[in-house]
């Protein structure tokens, strides 16, 4: 048996024939000491509903409950995992709740009515960036989450996280910085996973602004894909479509700059401009 008293994930994976699948993005984390190192960071969870996508096997579902989270809310598409997590169900009397479909067909804001939630899961590769995007980009701010604990290849944390002057500084990295405090916590090493991916993995800790600056994210969006479009360019060119030079001089950004070396809130401005 396991720490949490359930068989190791090793045998459930056999017993239940469930060899990962390259096509859903799947590489199953095995060690429950990992997961674990996972679930704490994500908090105190005593009082927390936790949403999790992706659960596999149920390797960080098991370690979420463990470390008491009060209730656990996964989202799995492969229908193959669903009788293993329904064993940590069993194990678990009334705080796992598994919904069997595809985490982008979800509306996460209706899982929950009520308490706290927080978001923490092992990506599939394949939606990681999409759903996050998803996930910073609702109306309502604050949003529904108090925090996302988030695991991505090692090169799409480094995105994320990005402050300006940095290669990895991108639209994603405008994205997180204006709504949110991000940070990376812990690398995971390929070989911890099964099977083992090509690149190392890291583990995100984001926490939402409470007042980030008004802006429409739509907007924004249109003038971070046309700067980071072309980014080895000066602006002036880059943000010719929609209103070059003009645009520039309104906000009082020198037209020669690029865009890795602007800021969230320049940003921000040249959005709000438009």
């Amino acid at each position: 048996m396991s720490i949490d008293g359930l068989p190791p994930l090793r045998e459930v994976i056999e017993r239940h024939g469930l060899q990962a699948k390259k096509a859903l993005g799947q590489n199953f984390l095995l060690d429950l000491n990992l997961t674990s190192k996972v679930a704490r960071t994500a908090g105190d969870l005593s009082q927390a509903t936790v949403i999790e996508v992706g659960p596999g096997p149920g390797g960080l579902t098991r370690a979420l409950l463990l470390n008491g989270a009060r209730r656990v809310v996964a989202i799995e598409r492969d229908e193959r995992c669903l009788d293993a997590l329904a064993e940590v169900s069993n194990h678990y009397p009334g705080r796992l709740e598994v919904i069997a479909g595809d985490a982008l067909k979800t509306d996460f804001e209706t899982l929950v009515p009520d308490g706290p939630v927080k978001i923490v899961a092992n990506l599939p590769y394949n939606i990681g960036t999409e759903l996050l995007v998803r996930w910073l980009t609702v109306d309502t701010w604050p949003p529904y989450y108090e925090s996302l604990t988030l695991m991505f290849q090692r090169e799409v944390a480094e995105r994320i996280v990005a402050k300006a002057n940095g290669d990895a500084y991108g639209r994603l990295g405008v994205l997180t910085g204006w709504r949110t405090e991000a940070r990376i916590a812990f690398d995971v090493p390929p070989q911890a996973f099964t099977p083992p991916p090509k690149v190392t993995s890291s583990v995100v800790h984001l926490t939402p602004r409470p007042a980030p600056s008004p802006v429409n994210v739509k907007l924004l969006g249109r003038v971070t894909e046309a700067a980071f479009g072309q980014r080895r360019k000066m602006l002036r060119q880059s943000l010719k479509s929609l209103g070059g030079e003009a645009l520039l001089d309104r906000v009082g950004i020198d037209p020669t700059r690029r865009a890795e070396t602007l800021s969230v809130e320049e940003f921000v401005r040249l959005a709000n401009s438009l």
